[in-house]
């Protein structure tokens, strides 16, 4: 998922899967609202649990798209403006600004379907989100609506069904509270909890929106151009000014200038752990601020027929603009001469070439194993001094019987019973997520879809014969499965008809992600994210995108870095104004402002 961080990730490995390729604006019979981008099913929140009047035809299976493409004759000589490696929601982000400006790019995916770890499959008439089904960015106002912008920008709108809760905390202490979509019902619910904070709560809430308002204020573009950015500053400097103020600083940090009681920084670090998976303190209160009142101001709203349409969407929006798009296509090297990328081999042995090379894999991938790892940059090592792998994940994917769960049950749940100091421990925390409370097209009739995940590191699935390794499956998933049983729903296990256990073997295999790791985690208390790289790096024309860019993991923050990585590279290769000497002089400024991190 991604409530601001989690992307977690269940690819089928087992049996066959009708992965299907499908519009929903194309055959949604749903009414409603549309507004560039994102269109809003005409019914109200508190009848979300209501069946939605509308299937969804597949159209094309993915095997046939790909075929498709190939005939379309993806030239191995062709010279692109830019080449994009992964089409996770970062790549398909810059690839289609990139488009829209009139630049020529190839996107190349390793597996069969767009969206990287917000893709789907089929089984058993089952439509599983394989990541996060929180979606932030996809709201009708605003200036951090991205998602919705970028499937404007190459024509495509997609109805959502608004999520009158974010999350439902279970936590120690039993203490439960409710992320209401409205913000005056969260803090009130907050605040009856915690009457002797009050002022507290209103404080650091409160500066978390002082964020939010700056940035939503704001045209988001690169903050590595030079034009851009002055012009921002002139435009909107109290603004500016306030972002400069909190880039070096920790949600926790302000938190406890504020709050005292433990719980409740306990309840703080819970919030953060889903924006970032570590805690408040070494939270940036940028991303913070971001998530936490976009959740409010825009708010969850999930896309009709599923997450994976979103990918979809943008991937056909850019073969629209005259782009392209390669399945099975897996990328082993970056070409470089004399210094500078030029392309890229992917295992079948083909090499194609580009004016600019993005790689939407992570910093660890491209630059340890596309690129050759002495040859590493000294930002680079900087990087990796600074960040570590975040923890993959164990996901769970089940269908159960529609009955074992209570009426007006929240499609999202965050579990934690006992102990505060597991939050951040492996299998310690639970991410439930229950798509079909909202879209109940996604799972046959009179059954449920539920998504359960809880951080994992790979070095627990390493060396297991396959047979102990399917028992190990079996068994934590019955362990985590039975914790969710005793705490939310009784008769739980019973209940299940299909099932099938994802670990972080599963993601790394299927998305090329060094240790299963979905980003980057500060190795002691950051300062807010001035160590965050952004998308230029010490290889002349290579640039980044995704979780391992500034601002770092999460839906919006990937479509974020999309949009200023595609600022960047139309700059560089002349669809957009700039400055060489301005440049120069930013870039330094940037590079040295990372090395105080």
């Amino acid at each position: 998922m991604s409530l601001g961080c989690y992307q977690t990730v269940l690819f089928p490995t087992e049996g066959k899967s009708d992965f299907s390729s499908w519009n929903p604006l194309k055959n949604s019979q749903l009414k409603g609202n549309k507004i560039s981008g994102v269109k809003f099913s005409n019914f109200q929140v508190s009848q979300r649990r209501k069946c939605i009047p509308m299937k969804l035809k597949s159209l094309l299976s993915v095997d046939s798209a790909v075929e498709i493409e190939g005939k379309k004759g993806v030239n191995t000589g062709s010279k692109y403006d830019a080449i994009v490696i992964g089409s996770g929601i970062g790549g398909l982000v810059a690839a289609t600004q990139l488009a829209v400006k009139g630049a020529k790019v190839l996107v190349l995916e390793k597996y069969v379907i767009p969206g990287g770890s917000s893709g789907y499959y089929q089984r058993d008439g089952y439509t599983f989100d394989v990541g996060s089904s929180v979606m932030f960015g996809f709201s009708d106002k605003g200036n951090l609506n991205l998602i919705t912008q970028a499937l404007a920008a190459v024509g495509r709108e997609m109805e959502v069904i608004p999520d009158p809760t974010t999350v439902h905390f279970h936590l120690p202490n039993n203490l439960s509270v409710q992320v209401h979509r409205e913000y005056s019902e969260f803090i009130n619910e907050l605040m009856s909890k915690f009457p002797h904070e009050k002022e507290g709560i209103l404080k650091f809430y409160g500066e978390c929106w002082k964020i939010f308002n700056a940035l939503n204020s704001l045209q988001l573009k690169s903050l590595e151009e030079p034009i851009y950015l002055f012009g921002q500053f002139f435009q909107k400097p109290l603004e500016c000014l306030t972002l400069a103020y909190y880039l070096p600083q920790n949600a926790g940090d302000i938190a406890r200038k504020y709050v005292k009681d433990p719980d409740l920084l306990s309840f703080i670090d819970a919030e953060c752990f889903i924006v970032s998976t570590v805690n408040a303190l070494r939270t940036p209160m940028i991303n913070a601020g971001m998530v936490l009142c976009d959740r409010h101001f825009g708010g969850i709203n999930y896309p009709v027929g599923g997450v994976g349409g979103i990918a979809k969407s943008l991937a056909e929006g850019l073969i629209d603009q005259g782009s392209e798009i390669l399945y099975k296509a897996n990328v082993t090297n970056i070409i470089i001469d004399q210094g500078k990328a030029v392309g890229v081999k992917i295992s079948d042995g083909r090499e194609f070439f580009a004016q600019t090379i993005i790689s939407n894999a992570t910093r660890w991938d491209t630059f340890g194993k596309l690129l050759k790892a002495e040859n590493l940059p000294k930002e680079e090592e900087n990087f990796q001094k600074v960040y570590v792998k975040a923890p993959s994940f164990l996901s769970i994917h089940i269908g159960v019987k529609a009955d074992v769960l209570p009426p007006d049950t929240d499609c999202h749940h965050f579990v934690l019973e006992d102990d505060w100091t597991r939050l951040e421990e492996p299998y310690g925390s639970i991410f439930l997520s229950i798509p079909t409370v909202l879209d109940s097209s996604l799972a046959p009739k009179g059954r449920h879809i539920l998504h359960i995940f809880t951080t994992s590191p790979l070095e627990d699935w390493e060396g297991l014969p396959p047979k102990d390794y399917e028992a190990k499956k079996e068994l934590i998933a019955d362990e985590i499965i039975g914790r969710l049983e005793k705490k939310l729903f009784p008769g739980l296990k019973s209940s299940i008809v299909f099932k099938e256990v994802g670990t972080p073997k599963t993601h790394r295999r299927y998305l090329a992600r060094d240790m299963g790791t979905y980003g980057p985690i500060p190795r002691q208390i950051p300062k807010g994210l001035l160590g965050m790289p952004f998308n230029t790096t010490g290889i002349s024309g290579l640039y980044c995108v995704g979780d391992s860019c500034f601002p770092g993991q999460g839906v919006i923050a990937v479509a974020f870095s999309g949009v200023m990585c595609a600022h960047r590279v139309a700059a560089d290769i002349g669809l957009e104004k700039k400055s060489p000497i301005l440049d120069a002089a930013l870039l330094g400024l940037l590079g040295w402002l990372r090395t105080l991190a």
